[in-house]
C-alpha cells in the first residue's frame, strides 16, 4: 500500500522539484534513515543537489561534488549501489569519510536512479544517511531499490513533461515575435522567421530568447 500511495503522489507531482521532494520524504518514512537526499545530473552533465531533508545532506554532497570523489560520485559514474556500514571504519574514501563522520553520519546508502535497459542512463542518485553504524540491512537495500525504480520512472516523466512544456512555450514566443515582425515590416511568415533565425545565429542567442527580447522591448538584439 505504501508504494501504491507513493506512485500516486509521484504521478500527481507537478514537476521535477516536487517529484524529488516526494521521494526523499517517502524515504524518511519507509527506510531506516534519518536523512535523505537526491542529486541529479543537470543538462551540463554536472551533478547538482536536487532535494535534501536536512542541511547535513548538503554538506555530505558538497564534499563529494567539489572533490569529485566519494560514494555519490561512484554511484553516479558506475551506476552501482554503494553501502557504507560505518564511516569511521570504511577505508575507500578516507578523507571524505572522516569529514562525514564528524558531521554525525555513520551509515550511507547511495542508490543510482537510472532509466532504460542494458545501456541505461543514470539520471541521479538517492542518498540515505543514518547517525547509527550498520543501519541499513538487506531489507532496507531492497526497499531503497524499489523506491529508486519508482523515482527514476517519475523523474523521466517529469523531465519529459517539462521539456514538452518548454517547447510549446518557445513556439508561442517565436509565433508572437514573428507576428510583430510581419506587422512592422510587412513581410510574410517565412521571412519573419528567417529574420529571427539570422539574429539568433549572429548573436549566438537561443531563438526563444531572441523572440522574448523582441516581445519585451520591441527591438531585436
Amino acid at each position: 500500500m505504501a508504494f501504491a500511495r507513493l506512485a500516486v503522489e509521484l504521478h500527481d507531482a507537478s514537476g521535477v522539484d516536487e517529484t524529488v521532494d516526494a521521494v526523499v520524504q517517502f524515504a524518511l518514512h519507509a527506510l531506516n534513515c534519518t536523512y535523505a537526499g537526491v542529486a541529479l545530473y543537470s543538462r551540463g552533465s554536472q551533478a547538482e543537489i536536487a532535494a535534501i531533508t536536512d542541511p547535513v545532506v548538503a554538506e555530505v554532497y558538497d564534499l563529494q561534488l567539489t572533490s569529485e570523489c566519494g560514494p555519490l560520485v561512484t554511484a553516479l559514474r558506475e551506476r552501482t549501489t554503494v553501502l557504507i556500514r560505518d564511516t569511521t571504519t570504511d577505508d575507500r574514501w578516507p578523507e571524505w569519510a572522516a569529514k562525514v563522520a564528524a558531521l554525525g553520519v555513520r551509515s550511507v546508502l547511495d542508490v543510482p536512479l537510472a532509466t532504460g535497459g542494458g545501456n541505461r542512463s543514470t539520471v541521479g542518485v538517492l542518498g540515505l544517511y543514518s547517525p547509527s553504524p550498520d543501519a541499513f540491512g538487506p531489507d532496507d537495500e531492497a526497499i531503497a531499490h524499489i523506491l529508486a525504480r519508482h523515482a527514476s520512472v517519475a523523474l523521466a516523466s517529469a523531465r519529459h513533461e517539462e521539456s514538452m512544456a518548454q517547447a510549446v512555450d518557445a513556439r508561442k514566443l517565436v509565433g508572437q515575435a514573428m507576428g510583430i515582425l510581419m506587422e512592422r515590416f510587412d513581410v510574410d511568415g517565412d521571412r519573419a522567421f528567417a529574420i529571427l533565425k539570422r539574429y539568433s545565429q549572429d548573436t549566438n542567442t537561443k531563438l526563444r530568447d531572441v523572440a522574448q527580447q523582441l516581445i519585451d522591448t520591441r527591438k531585436l538584439p
